[in-house]
């Protein structure tokens, strides 16, 4: 079945003459335009490393001036972007890194990309976007073009973002340029960088959408032109909550056939032979990320607004929420039933606290979550990994904050009642775990070649 893209055939966005359109349009052919990055994370930073490539003169912003510093000393704070690239930005001599922001004005493209999180209540938290128009629209000057890349709600570019800009007096579309296009990066992913991804881009009327299909076409190898910012949010969204879902099912299905006594794992790898109909999911101790455990919140409370229930995107987020409680009490029924010990005062390793293999994020990791509940219930809880020397303060587990790794040994390990792997790094000797410790709980399938009477999947 041929996949039909709602995309409108170039020769519709060409309108009459708009002085502000031409020009930038002319500075972007050219490669002339100077372009800004908004926010250097696991989003900004690639994205202004694939716009310093393509030849442009570029800004990166960020309100942390530890970031700014260590990247003008050609220093890298993310794992999988190595010293060398951010060294290579400096000696191209085209970026600037900077916590200046009337530097903005200088601008003729602002790229957004800070965070969107959602409050305990599960209701989005825009603070950072509305905060970051408020400085953009301080700097605002005609002829510029914003683009937003922070996964959100449709609506939010039209709704919330441009009266912002509108109320410096200047026009969408004539004075000024508003676009949205959704990141889709996936730290750690070797087969796909910023480059390669196709970039999904709507704007605020035609001309916008033509200037942002400009800037992306010269350094990406695929641009898909929707409709409107609106269809660009929700393709976001779709992404994330698709893979939810799926998570979810998985996870489900995982908790039903271990009551049958069938390892869900074989199950997949047999169902995933399967050429069409089937694509494989995998289970584990909860959803992590920036992502996918808050994405599909937002859609649930922008449906509201519409009257319309998401009882199945709300459900796959229950069970999905769920895995980490389940991890720490199957823990606890382990233990007893072994030692008859329970938690309270057993010594428990967690392995691994970021929230997906060889990465070093910790944003909504599900590992901090089963690390407080097992402190909660009287065990000793200490953790390894080796991409994460220590916890940074976070807002949901500021009591876990300055905890450090112990350092990798077999005297370290014999002190451990109990090791639940959590994250299945690559690099972690899971033989020598094994042959230690008197239980290994493995929620992620990493001992799957390593048969062993005192591992459990969980």
């Amino acid at each position: 079945m041929d996949v039909i893209r709602t995309q409108p055939p170039i020769d519709t966005l060409v309108s009459p003459s708009v002085p502000m359109f031409d020009q930038l349009a002319e500075r972007i052919s050219g490669g002339r335009s100077i372009v800004s990055v908004i926010g250097l994370g696991y989003v900004g930073l690639p994205l202004l490393r694939a716009v310093s490539r393509a030849g442009f003169p570029a800004i990166g912003f960020d309100i942390d001036q530890q970031k700014v510093d260590s990247l003008n000393a050609g220093k890298s704070y993310i794992r999988h972007i190595p010293d060398g690239d951010i060294a290579e930005l400096r000696a191209a001599q085209n970026v600037t890194f900077t916590s200046d922001f009337s530097a903005l004005a200088d601008a003729d493209v602002i790229l957004i990309s800070v965070p969107t999180p959602v409050t305990k209540h599960r209701v989005p938290d825009l603070q950072y976007v509305t905060g970051t128009f408020e400085t953009v629209a301080q700097h605002l000057r005609p002829g510029q073009l914003v683009v937003l890349e922070s996964t959100t709600y449709p609506g939010t570019t039209r709704q919330v973002a441009k009266p912002i800009l509108d109320r410096t007096g200047l026009r969408s579309e004539y004075d000024y340029f508003l676009a949205y296009s959704p990141e889709r990066e996936d730290p750690g992913n070797p087969r796909f960088d910023t480059r390669s991804i196709p970039k999904v881009i709507g704007g605020d009327g035609p001309l916008a959408l033509q200037l942002a299909d400009m800037v992306y076409g010269r350094f990406l190898t695929q641009t898909v032109r929707v409709t409107s910012a609106d269809v660009a949010e929700a393709v976001k969204l779709t992404e994330n909550i698709f893979r939810s879902v799926n998570i979810a099912l998985v996870n489900e299905l995982k908790v039903v056939y271990e009551a049958m006594g069938i390892d869900i794992w074989e199950v997949i790898e047999a169902a995933k032979t399967k050429p069409f109909g089937y694509m494989p999911f995998y289970p584990g101790p909860g959803l992590g990320g920036h992502c996918i455990p808050v994405d599909p919140f937002y859609l649930t409370w922008k449906a509201r607004e519409y009257g319309v229930n998401t009882r199945f995107i709300e459900l796959a987020g229950e069970v999905n929420s769920a895995m980490p409680l389940r991890v720490v009490q199957r823990v606890l029924e382990e233990l007893d039933c072994r030692f008859t010990r329970g938690l309270r005062g057993s010594t428990v390793l967690v392995m691994g606290v970021a929230y997906k293999r060889d990465v070093d994020d910790l944003r909504e990791s599900p590992a901090l979550i089963i690390m407080e509940e097992l402190g909660k219930k009287g065990a000793n809880v200490e953790y390894y990994d080796p991409y994460v020397p220590e916890i940074p303060t976070t807002r949901e587990h500021p009591e876990l904050a300055g905890k450090r790794s112990i350092s990798w040994s077999a005297s370290n390990l014999s002190k451990f009642a109990c090791a639940v792997i959590v994250t299945d790094h690559s690099n972690v000797n899971y033989r020598e775990l094994i042959s230690v410790l008197p239980l290994v709980i493995d929620t992620r399938n990493a001992t799957a070649q390593i048969p062993a009477g005192n591992v459990v999947k969980a």
